[in-house]
C-alpha cells in the first residue's frame, strides 16, 4: 500500500509503504542489510557497512544509484538512510530520509516492513524524481516481499545423468 503525501510546512514532500511479508523479522532485516539480497531484489549492485555511520549504497553512484549514510541502525526494528547527494537528482536544499520500521505482526512468522520517505523537495523540478522515488520504493517493497516469502530454488543441471528408479524394497 502506498500513500503519496502533502507538501510539509518545509516545502518538502514524502511518501509512506507498507508491505507485510511472511518471514521472520530477522529475514527482512537481512534482505535490507545484505549486499548480497540487496542484489536479488533490486537487480543492483549493492555496498553496505552495516552500522550506525555506515554507508549504504545501492547501484552505481553515477548512473542512477543512491548513496546514503546509516542514521539510525537498530538491529531487527529500524534503518533510517539520510541519502547524500544522488547521481541525478536535481539541486536541493533538504535531506532527503528513507526510515525502514519493521514490527512484528500476527505472531513471530509475519512481519511488517513500513517506509517513511521524506525530504523531497516540493518543486516541479523534483516532481520527476518524487515519482521515481516513490513508486521505485513500492516496487522494490513488492520485490523484498516476493524474493523472501517465495526464495529461488536451485535448477538441475541440464547434462545430469538420469536417476536410476528406486528398486523396490530398497528405496530408503
Amino acid at each position: 500500500m502506498s500513500l503519496p503525501r502533502k507538501s510539509t510546512r518545509n516545502g518538502t514532500r514524502g511518501y509512506a509503504h507498507l508491505v507485510e511479508i511472511d518471514v521472520p523479522v530477522a529475514r527482512v532485516w537481512r534482505a535490507l542489510t545484505d549486499p548480497g539480497l540487496i542484489r536479488i531484489w533490486s537487480g543492483q549492485e549493492a555496498e553496505i557497512d552495516p552500522r550506525q555511520g555506515g554507508l549504504h549504497r545501492i547501484g552505481k553512484y553515477n548512473a542512477g544509484g543512491r548513496e546514503a549514510h546509516i542514521d539510525i541502525f537498530d538491529v531487527n526494528r529500524r534503518l533510517r538512510l539520510i541519502y547524500l547527494k544522488g547521481g541525478d537528482w536535481p539541486p536541493g536544499d533538504s535531506a532527503l530520509v528513507d526510515d525502514f520500521i519493521l514490527d512484528v505482526r500476527k505472531g513471530e512468522g509475519t512481519t511488517s516492513l513500513r517506509l517513511l520517505g521524506s525530504g523531497v523537495p516540493e518543486s516541479p523540478t523534483w516532481d520527476k524524481s518524487y515519482v521515481r522515488l516513490r513508486v521505485g520504493w513500492e516496487r522494490f517493497l513488492a520485490r523484498i516481499k516476493v524474493t523472501l516469502e517465495s526464495p529461488p530454488v536451485a535448477k538441475k543441471p541440464k547434462n545430469a545423468p538420469p536417476k536410476d528408479p528406486p528398486l523396490r524394497g530398497l528405496d530408503y
